[in-house]
């Protein structure tokens, strides 16, 4: 993943009922939890974690209205 990708976020990581789609923000190496991936939503909300819990979204799926 690479930043600016859109991806959805589980719900693992942001404790809803459904996935959330965000724009990746960061991107990081970590030494001790592998990648980690920083995300922000259409709401502002930021979320983070391994790169497990995020899938990247097609372009047949991302709608821009």
């Amino acid at each position: 993943m690479k930043v600016g990708q859109y991806v959805n976020i589980s719900p693992y990581l942001t404790h809803l009922t459904d996935w959330v789609m965000g724009e990746v923000i960061e991107v990081e190496d970590n030494p001790y939890r592998g990648i980690v991936i920083a995300a922000k939503d259409n709401l502002g909300r930021i979320f983070w974690g391994e790169s497990d819990y995020f899938e990247p979204v097609n372009e047949k799926e991302l709608c821009l209205q």
